[in-house]
């Protein structure tokens, strides 16, 4: 019975990770220990139960044992102490108990995963547009900028090339539906084809 709970539990926990995972970019193999922890840690204090030198000997054992992984994201980490947490209530016993708040906390994460609980709205970008000196860039964008962008500020001017270009540094929040192809192609018609740099998800600098 404890096997099969901490198992039906990693499993509820590995199909919510998977669904709530940013973009459905996820890694099989943290899925599948997802499922397995449970288990582990029930089995772990089924062993020990109340033998305190069984405990100091497992723990001697894990003691010499290296987890090797590269840094994740951060919501990884909760869920395996979420695992963990349902692995020891089921090797205590307390079968009712885990499988409420298991069930509780993946409802909640597929809530937050709904509503996109936390994310921006809008992310500033760096965009970085070359001109020609004999072109007075007050204003000559300001169209293009009302069209696909919420925000703009110009934030740094400066020559370039000897002093016969202009390199101009804006600020941005882009619109949500806001084609960034298109938006770069009508800034190269003001611009004269020269170069035009938009950075992704840029925090605004400082100068």
């Amino acid at each position: 019975m404890t096997l099969i709970t901490a198992f039906t539990l990693g499993l509820l926990i590995a199909f919510t990770y998977i669904k709530t995972h940013a973009r459905g970019h996820y890694s099989q193999n943290f899925t599948l220990t997802l499922i397995m922890i449970p288990s582990i840690i029930a089995i772990i204090i089924l062993l020990v139960g109340s033998n305190v030198a069984r405990a100091f000997s497992l723990a001697g054992v894990f003691s010499i044992i290296r987890f090797r992984s590269a840094p994740g994201d951060p919501k990884d980490i909760a869920y395996v102490f979420f695992t963990v947490a349902a692995g020891l209530a089921c090797g205590v016993g307390l079968y009712g108990y885990s499988a409420l708040f298991t069930i509780m906390l993946c409802g909640f994460m597929t809530a937050l995963s709904v509503t996109n609980f936390g994310s921006r709205k809008a992310y500033n970008k760096l965009l970085k547009i070359v001109i020609p000196e004999d072109l007075d860039y007050q204003g000559v964008f300001d169209e293009v900028f009302l069209m696909h962008t919420t925000k703009y500020e110009l934030k740094k001017v400066r020559t370039t090339d000897l002093g016969t270009l202009f390199e101009l540094v804006y600020v941005v929040s882009m619109k949500k539906d806001a084609n960034e192809k298109e938006f770069i192609d009508e800034l190269r018609c003001r611009n004269g084809n020269l170069n035009i740099v938009l950075s992704m998800n840029a925090e605004t600098p400082d100068y």
